[in-house]
């Protein structure tokens, strides 16, 4: 018994110290710190924090602190999103169906944006409307298509920046973003 106390007390410790890691990483990635940070969210991304995988993947999908690298960042990615990372999630979405990190296949992009849409990912909404409004790796529906873009504009967290990038790149002449406007009555 006390073997057995003694071994929850050591795992705690050990994810209050992974946990502090990570945090200290985010608080240097939120500065734009970013060789700083990765130097505290790699450990923690080692040990399996799903947030470090993700934040860690940010910075190597951007070339934040390091030299951009699409397959690293894929990888780290799949690893936070295999955890349940939403954000994470639609990332690798985005990596499917762009071919970025990995072979280009449109089918898993719309597996990974539902997961992020379903956890209430307001970019994933928006991009498995996309998907449905044009029939990309499922068949088109345009009422699918309408709920998941109704979903993304009233988002309470991401609502309102993907409405903004909408009307952004309806003023830059996309097209779709003019007909997923008068869909959703915003424009």
């Amino acid at each position: 018994m006390t073997l057995l106390l003694a071994l929850f007390v050591c795992t705690m410790a050990g994810a209050q110290n992974i946990d502090k890691l990570y945090e200290e990483g985010k608080a240097l990635y939120d500065a734009k710190n970013y060789k700083a940070a990765i130097a505290k969210l790699k450990p923690a991304a080692e040990k399996g924090h799903k947030k470090a995988q993700y934040r860690l993947g940010r910075c190597y999908d951007k070339g934040y602190g390091v030299s951009e690298n699409d397959k690293v960042a894929f990888s780290w990615y799949s690893k936070a999103a295999d955890q349940g990372h939403p954000k994470a999630q639609y990332q690798l979405g985005k990596c499917y169906k762009e071919g970025e990190g990995t072979t280009r296949n449109i089918r898993k992009a719309v597996e990974f944006f539902t997961k992020a849409a379903k956890q209430d990912n307001g970019e994933a909404q928006l991009a498995l409307g996309k998907c449905y409004m044009k029939g990309n790796g499922v068949d088109a529906d345009q009422e699918m298509a309408k709920s998941w873009f109704m979903k993304a504009v009233n988002n309470k967290k991401d609502g309102s920046e993907v409405l903004a990038e909408l009307k952004e790149d309806a003023a830059d002449g996309d097209r779709d973003a003019r007909k997923i406007l008068k869909i959703v009555n915003k424009q």
